[in-house]
């Protein structure tokens, strides 16, 4: 028995386009623990539509978060979304070993939008089925270059990714740790981002596919800043309903619907198409995370356009910490904007 053996800590770390997410998680044989978490904001200019425009800010902020929440840090697991990253579901004849491979790869060529040249692909079996003799896979494929600037940008600050994962699937992971699936719903967890935001559909209780909407909250920011005449601390602070005996609430609640039609009408497409593919006559449920979970009247009326229930994500319900240690940051009003570096974190690595 080794009892000197070091925790096995795993470093999650969120690099979104209005704020840097780090969190760290000690893996133990019944759940999680918390060792530590901090938040960044970052300039809405710095990462637009998942591109890196003003490096040395992102450099810069992401030090100082590591500086803050461990210097010691090296290893991290980072995610991608957006348009420099396709997912697909294919099916195929069941196959095993080095067979399987390159029928899953030969696929992935005939689907790929990119050059396969200039791609990074990656898969995952979800299921088979000794029934049908078939196979379900799980294709990812991501532009070289789009990596590569993520990548240039982690090497840049001393970090090392270990794993590079995908927001949607982050959102999966983190779901999946904090509650049971039930088999007789079909759902939908949303996350809304600043950028972009990720529906990851949940069928048979098992992962069914995802679709990247090319909006967030950023419409809704840029409005709210207008309307009310606010700067970049202000605004956010109001994205986060943290103005609420300050702002006119009436107003507020107008500025959000209204400036949030071009997010919901992109969710409407991914429903329509998602209830197409799989043959499901409805989502039964809807959960929600992100900074929009924490954008005032944002949840409401997500409920009211869809007509769907919607519930917020609490990324921390089964993961122990002590939340004096946290108190300044208010865990659990902010736990929804923490549910992608925390399905990073609770990855495993070797």
């Amino acid at each position: 028995m080794n009892l000197l053996r070091k925790p096995k800590i795993t470093t999650g770390l969120d690099i979104g386009a209005s704020s840097i997410k780090m969190v760290q998680l000690e893996k133990k044989s019944d759940g999680y623990i918390l060792r530590g978490l901090g938040v960044k904001e970052v300039p809405a200019e710095a990462l637009v539509a998942d591109e890196i425009k003003d490096r040395d800010t992102l450099i810069f902020n992401i030090q100082s978060l590591v500086d803050q929440v461990n210097p010691k840090t090296k290893d991290v697991v980072i995610s991608i979304s957006g348009h420099g990253v396709i997912t697909d579901k294919i099916s195929i004849d069941k196959k095993s070993g080095s067979e399987a491979e390159q029928a899953i790869l030969f696929e992935a060529e005939q689907r790929s939008p990119f050059d396969v040249e200039d791609v990074t692909l990656d898969y995952h079996i979800i299921s088979t089925s000794e029934e049908t003799g078939k196979m379900d896979v799980l294709l990812v494929a991501a532009r070289q270059e789009f990596l590569k600037n993520y990548l240039d940008l982690l090497n840049d600050t001393g970090l090392r990714p270990v794993i590079i994962d995908t927001d949607a699937f982050a959102v999966l992971n983190a779901y999946e740790i904090n509650y049971d699936i039930d088999p007789n719903r079909v759902l939908a967890l949303v996350n809304i981002g600043f950028d972009t935001t990720n529906v990851v559909f949940v069928k048979d209780k098992l992962y069914h596919s995802t679709r990247d909407v090319a909006a967030g909250t950023r419409l809704i920011y840029d409005t709210i800043q207008k309307e009310f005449r606010l700067n970049h601390e202000l605004a956010t602070k109001a994205m986060r309903g943290e103005l609420e005996t300050s702002l006119d609430q009436d107003m507020l609640k107008a500025t959000v619907v209204s400036a949030s039609e071009e997010l919901f009408s992109g969710i409407e497409v991914a429903f329509s198409y998602f209830k197409s593919s799989a043959r499901a006559e409805q989502v039964d449920w809807i959960f929600l995370s992100g900074g929009g979970a924490l954008v005032p009247f944002l949840p409401e009326f997500m409920q009211a356009k869809l007509s769907i229930p919607v519930d917020i994500v609490n990324p921390l319900r089964n993961i122990d910490y002590d939340p004096d240690e946290y108190r300044q940051l208010e865990l659990e009003r902010i736990a929804p904007l923490l549910t992608v570096p925390i399905g990073l974190a609770a990855r495993k690595v070797k």
